[in-house]
């Protein structure tokens, strides 16, 4: 026999309010923050312009990064040694909200090997 309709819509109204309750995972956000940077370097691939991906990496790790419920601060960043594009040490990160994390963050590992058009430059955040 099947269910009253009114049996199906609480079933149905019950299954949405459990997924309402559920918080998001701050690893797999930073998976998110890490993509973001990958996918913008990418647009640099092979041109050259070493510095263009890097900043193209940096723009994009800190607009995702912006917009996580985290009080991040970056405590080690890559772009001091060599003046490039950077998230600064001390940068704040996050909405402000969650938890207090400290962030070492490379937007672009390998910028040299982006503007050749070359693999293996991943963007490392810890």
């Amino acid at each position: 026999a099947a269910a009253p309709a009114g049996a199906a819509r609480a079933a149905g109204d019950a299954a949405r309010e459990d997924y309402r309750s559920v918080q998001r995972n701050l690893a797999l956000e930073l998976v998110r923050v890490t993509e973001a940077a990958a996918l913008a370097s990418a647009r640099w691939m092979g041109r050259g312009d070493k510095n263009a991906a890097d900043g193209a990496a940096v723009g994009a790790m800190r607009r995702v990064a912006q917009s996580l419920d985290m009080a991040g601060v970056v405590v080690i960043g890559e772009g001091e040694k060599d003046d490039a594009p950077m998230l600064y040490c001390g940068e704040e990160l996050g909405t402000g909200a969650g938890e207090r994390m400290f962030l070492a963050v490379d937007p672009l590992d390998g910028t040299t090997l982006v503007s050749q058009g070359r693999g293996g430059a991943p963007p490392p955040i810890a």
